[in-house]
């Protein structure tokens, strides 16, 4: 039986609850918010948080419109966190003095910006490549694996983090033992989004940034002078289009700045760990605690794994949401939302929307008919680039552990607490004990 205290959290509104005074920075809300977002579908589709510029969608009928509709709901939302105020603005301007400028490249632009950013790495996240990864991948996944100790551990250090880490720096073709500063630069980067951060933290933050920077721009200009086929020598050898000319003509085409390169790599590797981090390590919390969905894994590892991998993004939905900014006046649902407003799009509103999901959305079910239908990765032209892999790294771990091990056991009494963000969503740790399958010498 699975233990009711590490059941999956219902989004069922309680009839006690109330959306009054809502805040989505507000711990408690970010450590269950579903509940809230249940309630907005029902009473207020259109939620405008009292003393704010925001304005959230839950409902996925809705969702998807406003993620396809790129001239009204823009992209160019800037920081997707609270603004420094004081003098912390002087003190992270000192810290960036001595790198580059942080440039809006793929999230925060629209087209054909966008466009012409992101076809410079989109090649490395086609199916031929997923194809060409997997067995590097399952070479990871067999190896991490191996170290489970059999005493409990913390499954976030052991497997959650090194396995997408170790993912990506094989795509960006980087040495391994930086692995430590890939995660700490990855927090670094989202260290402000969807919530409130000290001001030593915040410019600690920046450091980070500046010190990948530096670390990705020696990569660069050494594939600049030794090119060697891989993602960033072909970053530095590609060129993107620019505005039409006055006449009407096409505009020239240039190679990219250092400072839109680093852009880009920086969201590759924070989008290439962060969410499948948070993904993979509540898959194994769901499957610990539903032991039917569990033994339909074991008996067939290579065809369940990407059922359980589709309905464990649905739940989870690393990334809670994502803003827009309002580009006119418009009205949604009868609500006026005022040119210059900024929407938050919520995912994981969405992904247990009762329309889409039925009367038992919250339940961990990976035999449903509609599974991708889910919005874990977006939709439209930001559709995240690197969902392929997180796909391909999720079911190669799926697999191997409903392969190799006979259960998973999540320690009693631990305190599953999530990121206090509402935009990044994970478990900051699961304490769990695996234990192996025995197998007889042959």
């Amino acid at each position: 039986m699975a233990d009711p205290h590490l059941a999956v959290p219902t989004s069922t509104a309680p009839a006690e609850l109330s959306l009054d005074g809502f805040n989505p920075f507000s711990p408690a809300a970010q450590q269950c918010p579903h509940q809230y977002y249940r309630l907005m579908q029902d009473q207020a589709p259109v939620f405008h948080p009292e003393g704010t510029d925001l304005y959230m969608i839950t409902r996925h009928d809705m969702v998807t419109p406003i993620l396809r509709d790129t001239t009204t709901f823009s992209s160019r939302f800037g920081s997707a966190g609270e603004l420094p105020k004081g003098d912390v603005i002087e003190r992270i301007r000192a810290v960036l003095a001595d790198g580059w400028p942080q440039v809006p490249t793929m999230l925060t632009v629209d087209p054909p910006y966008h466009t012409r950013f992101r076809g410079t790495v989109a090649s490395y996240f086609t199916p031929k490549r997923m194809a060409d990864l997997r067995a590097p991948v399952e070479r990871i996944v067999g190896r991490l694996v191996d170290r489970l100790p059999d005493e409990p551990v913390d499954f976030v250090t052991a497997f959650g983090v090194p396995l997408p880490v170790e993912a990506i720096a094989w795509v960006l073709n980087v040495a391994p033992d930086r692995m430590d500063d890939f995660k700490r630069w990855s927090d670094d980067s989202i260290a402000n989004i969807g919530t409130v951060i000290t001001d030593d933290r915040r410019v600690e933050a920046y450091r980070g940034i500046v010190e990948l920077q530096h670390y990705f721009a020696e990569q660069l200009e050494r594939r600049r002078h030794e090119p060697n086929g891989d993602l960033m020598s072909d970053l530095v050898q590609a060129h993107i289009d620019t505005d039409p000319l006055p006449d009407g003509t096409a505009g020239p085409r240039r190679p990219l700045e250092m400072a839109e390169m680093l852009s880009i790599l920086q969201q590759l590797l924070v989008a290439g760990n962060e969410t499948t981090t948070k993904a993979l390590t509540e898959g194994v919390k769901l499957l610990a605690t539903h032991p039917e969905v569990w033994a339909k894994l074991q008996a067939d590892p290579a065809g369940y794994a990407p059922l359980v991998t589709e309905e464990v993004l649905r739940l989870s939905t690393p990334t809670q949401g994502m803003f827009r900014l309002v580009t006119r006046d418009v009205e949604l649902e009868g609500v006026h939302i005022p040119k210059g407003s900024r929407l938050i799009v919520v995912y994981s509103g969405a992904n247990r929307d009762p329309r889409v999901w039925g009367d038992d959305p919250d339940r961990f079910d990976p035999d449903r008919t509609n599974l991708k239908e889910h919005l874990a990765f977006g939709k439209g032209i930001h559709f995240c680039l690197g969902a392929p892999l997180s796909r391909l790294e999720m079911q190669v771990a799926f697999e191997q552990l409903g392969r190799r091990l006979e259960r998973i056991e999540l320690l009693p009494d631990q305190d599953l607490r999530y990121h206090p963000s509402f935009m990044l969503r994970g478990l900051v740790r699961l304490d769990v004990r695996f234990v192996k399958r025995v197998t007889a010498d042959v």
